[in-house]
C-alpha cells in the first residue's frame, strides 16, 4: 500500500543542537499515526517540519510519493495538508461559520480577489458549512467563537482546518488543557474523521492515544526511541521504561 506521507532520515538542526534526528515514518491510508514523548522530545518540531513552517537541514518529506521538503506552508496547505496549533488559531470575534468561511475562502484561486461579494462564493460557504459540520458544530453556526467553551474552540479550529478541504491532518495537542468529557467529544471526532482522513497526531492524552492510534511513535531527545503498531510499541520495555513508566504507572 502506497503511504500518504512519508519521511526519510528527517533532521532539523539548530547550531549544534538537533531538534530531530534521522527520523523515517510512514502514515498510510485513514491512519491515526500518533508521536508521544516527554517535553522537549522535538514532536512539534516534527509538525512544523511537515507542514512547511521549518525547512529541514536533511532528509525528505514525500506526500503521495511527490517530494514536498522545504516546500512554503501554504503551498503545502493547497496539495491538501491541513494543520492545528498548540495554541487556539481562531477569530474569537467572529461568528464560527466565518472562521470556516475565512479558511475555505483562503484555498480559493482567487481569495484576493477583492471586488466581488463575498456572499457570490457558493462554493466557499459549502465547504464552511461542511467543516463546521464534520466537527460538530453545524448547530453553532451563527454563534461567536468567542462564545464557545474552550473545548469546543478547539473543535472549531479543526472545523478551520476540514474547510480547506485537506486529505491529510496535522493536529498538534488539539486535546491540550481539556477536561475528560472534552476530551472525550474530540476523541469521538477525530474517530469520525479517521474513516476519511489520514492524521499525524501530536498528544500528551495517552488515554486518548491508546484509545484511536493504530501506529505509535515514541520520540526521546529528538530521535525516535520504538515506532509500529501501538499494542507492540506500548509493550516495548525501552518504551515504558522511558516514557510510559513501570508497574502500577504503566499505560
Amino acid at each position: 500500500m502506497t503511504p500518504v506521507l512519508q519521511t526519510q532520515g528527517l533532521t532539523k538542526a539548530f547550531g549544534g543542537l538537533k531538534a530531530v534526528s534521522d527520523v523515517s515514518l510512514v502514515v498510510g491510508p485513514c491512519e491515526i499515526h500518533a508521536i508521544i514523548g516527554p517535553n522537549g522530545a522535538g514532536k512539534s518540531t516534527m509538525v512544523n517540519l511537515l507542514s512547511g513552517q521549518l525547512r529541514p537541514s536533511s532528509g525528505k518529506v514525500l506526500f503521495h510519493g511527490e517530494d514536498i521538503t522545504g516546500m512554503a506552508p501554504n503551498r503545502i496547505s493547497h496539495l491538501g495538508i491541513g494543520r492545528s496549533f498548540q495554541r487556539t488559531n481562531i477569530f474569537p470575534s467572529f461568528s464560527c461559520l466565518d472562521n470556516c468561511w475565512l479558511a475555505a475562502q483562503s484555498r480559493m484561486k482567487n481569495s484576493f480577489r477583492f471586488f466581488k461579494r463575498s456572499e457570490s462564493y457558493q462554493q466557499v460557504r459549502e465547504r464552511a458549512e461542511k467543516g463546521l459540520e464534520l466537527c460538530g458544530l453545524g448547530r453553532h453556526a451563527h454563534t461567536l467563537a468567542d462564545a464557545l467553551s474552550y473545548g469546543e474552540q478547539r473543535q472549531l479550529e479543526i472545523g478551520m482546518v476540514l474547510a480547506t478541504e485537506p486529505n491529510f491532518l496535522l493536529l498538534d495537542e488539539p486535546m491540550a488543557g481539556m477536561g475528560k468529557e472534552e476530551s472525550g467529544r474530540v476523541v469521538e471526532l477525530l474517530a469520525r474523521l479517521s474513516r476519511d482522513y489520514s492524521m499525524v497526531l501530536i498528544e500528551h492524552d495517552m488515554d486518548a492515544v491508546f484509545s484511536i492510534a493504530n501506529t505509535l511513535t515514541v520520540m526521546v531527545n529528538g530521535e525516535v526511541l520504538a515506532s509500529g503498531p501501538l499494542d507492540a510499541v506500548r509493550n516495548d520495555p525501552a518504551v515504558q521504561q522511558a516514557y510510559l513508566g513501570d508497574g502500577e504507572e504503566q499505560y
